[in-house]
């Protein structure tokens, strides 16, 4: 899987690099989750309403991330990959569950708790 990421810059020949391949994967991954993250906060400083209802906003937030990664991103790096009602389903419970409620309820939290504080 992580290849896979790696082989939207790479192409094929990412599945011959075995874990260097796989490690720019990862660090793929986790730059466009932190992307995703940095751009939900940013958009909270503007609209405080995202941090004031951040459980209805994480669950939308979690579809325009679905969005944008399944209809934009994915048919850029992946020009031939298929949408299939199964596998859209579940990226769409998948992207509102654990990638924009998550990124919400944590902005929620440290926008609002202790640490905004000081």
């Amino acid at each position: 899987m992580l290849q896979g990421i790696a082989s939207g810059l790479l192409g094929q020949r990412s599945f011959e690099g075995g874990t260097a391949t796989a490690g720019l994967g990862l660090g793929i991954h986790f730059l466009i989750a932190f992307t995703a993250a940095a751009v939900f906060y940013a958009a909270s400083r503007k609209f405080s309403s995202l941090t004031q209802h951040a459980v209805v906003s994480g669950l939308l937030y979690g579809i325009v991330v679905y969005i944008f990664m399944y209809w934009v991103v994915m048919p850029l790096a992946f020009p031939t990959a298929h949408h299939s009602m199964s596998r859209d389903v579940t990226a769409v419970i998948i992207h509102i569950i654990l990638i924009g409620l998550p990124i919400s309820l944590v902005v929620h939290r440290f926008s609002n708790g202790k640490l905004a504080e000081a």
